[in-house]
């Protein structure tokens, strides 16, 4: 901040005195050692910590590939049914607690290393042109040796064991998941569970629906009637059969193919966005609108679904229904193209 004198219209530092120059170097406060740096018992308690935390890593990359085996969503799992939620949640969790206490204690214990073990000197270097001449290199060259010896690595085999350990069994973390890669899909993208003449029915609890309920403007999250746990590939057909239905004004359709496969209005869509496979099931009743949560693709319902914004290139597929004799909204069959995000054979023939 500074100051002008009105009668001499000089400026005058308020900060700093107006002759001597500046502030007084405060220099550096007195240097705090570290308990390990005075006690050895301290000191080898610090390694056997930093050893232990490597340990604990490598018991979690283990928990993590064992966990490919013990909870597979698909196979054997201790502590739920396969081919459950309940099976993918417990895979999903320890095989995540593994991998992050993998991880998680790697880092720890080279930050524990760091600043329990490693040198503690305090140095000041005062800025110097960049590049430096033969004897520069050299220096260069004999520091980061002095660094190698004072971290200890080549006096702390205990701890360089732990870690060789723990860095060599992480990447197994990164290969067990290949060995859950099952054959090519084949056509298997190409149908859904939707048949001819299954009802619609509400997806939390099975009831069937029918056109009569559907109010003006509404959303029904839908899945085919008969897709129970007792299915086989439960979980994967329910993955693609995932669908919603709306109610609009016909009169506001713009796409008369698409009114067609619809009953008064009531159209049923996949649920699966077209761009990543993310529940594109967000819809704004003014707009007519359907979004994706995950990377804002937009589709246009009362034009077939089309893409008006965002990622995705493709519309959302329609799934053709009808009413049964009772009133119930049913199928007239599967999905007329894949469902989901694109992949490089989706217009071979089914």
């Amino acid at each position: 901040m500074t100051t002008t004198d009105p009668s001499s219209r000089t400026t005058v530092s308020a900060l700093a005195a107006p002759e001597g120059g500046g502030f007084p170097n405060p220099g550096l406060p007195p240097h705090e050692h570290r308990a390990a740096d005075v006690d050895p018992r301290a000191e080898r308690r610090a390694e056997r910590l930093v050893a232990a935390m490597f340990v604990l890593s490598i018991l979690g990359t283990v928990l993590f590939v064992a966990s490919y085996f013990l909870f597979s969503p698909t196979g054997t799992n201790l502590l739920a049914e396969p081919d459950t939620l309940h099976a993918v949640r417990w895979n999903t969790l320890f095989t995540g607690l593994g991998l992050a206490i993998s991880v998680f204690f790697i880092g720890a214990a080279a930050v524990h290393w760091a600043k329990t073990l490693m040198p503690d000197h305090e140095m000041v270097e005062e800025r110097h042109e960049l590049g430096s001449d033969a004897e520069g290199q050299r220096q260069a060259v004999q520091i980061l040796s002095d660094g190698i010896q004072e971290s200890g690595i080549t006096r702390r085999p205990l701890i360089v064991t732990a870690m060789v350990g723990a860095f060599a069994v992480l990447p197994i973390a990164v290969l067990a998941p290949l060995s859950t890669l099952g054959p090519l899909p084949g056509n298997k993208l190409h149908h859904t569970f939707w048949k001819a003449g299954l009802r619609l029915t509400r997806d939390h609890d099975g009831t069937p629906i029918k056109a009569s309920e559907v109010a003006m403007n509404s959303i029904f999250h839908i899945m085919p009637e008969g897709l129970t746990n007792e299915t086989e590939n439960y979980l994967e057909e329910r993955a693609k059969a995932a669908a919603v239905i709306v109610r609009i004004d016909p009169s506001i359709g713009q796409d008369e193919e698409s009114l067609a496969n619809g009953y008064n209005g009531i159209l049923a869509f996949s649920k699966i966005c077209t761009h990543v496979g993310c529940p594109a099931a967000l819809y704004e009743q003014q707009t007519h609108h359907m979004l994706c949560p995950c990377h804002q693709s937009t589709f246009d319902v009362t034009d077939g679904a089309k893409v008006i914004f965002g990622p995705a290139h493709r519309p959302l597929p329609q799934l053709p229904i009808e009413v049964d004799a009772e009133g119930y909204l049913v199928a007239k069959g599967d999905f007329p193209e894949p469902i989901g995000p694109s992949f490089w054979d989706i217009h071979k023939e089914k």
